[in-house]
């Protein structure tokens, strides 16, 4: 059974270096248990998507609770799917500061990323406006 589960976090460092490291982390790890998904990035915050047979996203998300280059994790939404959205990544990858502002404002009061005050829903439209803007890289 496939599920899509969706959280943000806070990065403890959010420099280039780290999160490049948390991203070849998971691109090298995710393909040998099937999870794909995309992390999105803004300042200090993350907002990720795992999709993945409901064992595999269940331990990773464990995983990522108890990581110390995350603090604040908090599940936004987690649902049973049929297919995957994000399949075509073992982890695509969008840097905020990059994205048009108009984007991030169709989904906000402001245009910043802060799933924090958004549904998980609206997070998860979010995600899915950037697949469909060509915002996400790193394509594996």
């Amino acid at each position: 059974m496939l599920v899509r589960l969706l959280y943000c976090s806070r990065a403890v460092d959010p420099s280039p270096a780290a999160i490049e490291s948390i991203l070849a982390q998971s691109r090298q790890h995710n393909p040998t248990t099937g999870i794909t998904g995309i992390l999105c990035y803004g300042g200090d915050i993350f907002l990720q998507a795992i999709e993945g047979g409901r064992m595999a996203v269940s331990e990773l998300y464990g995983h990522i609770q108890k990581d110390p280059r995350h603090k604040d994790v908090a599940l936004l939404h987690y649902e049973e799917i049929t297919e995957r959205r994000f399949g075509g990544w073992t982890m695509g990858q969008v840097n905020i500061s990059k994205v048009n502002q108009s984007i991030l404002l169709k989904y906000a009061e402001r245009p910043e990323l802060d799933p924090y005050s958004v549904s998980g829903h609206v997070s998860l439209a979010l995600l899915e406006d950037l697949m469909a803007t060509a915002a996400i890289c790193g394509r594996v």
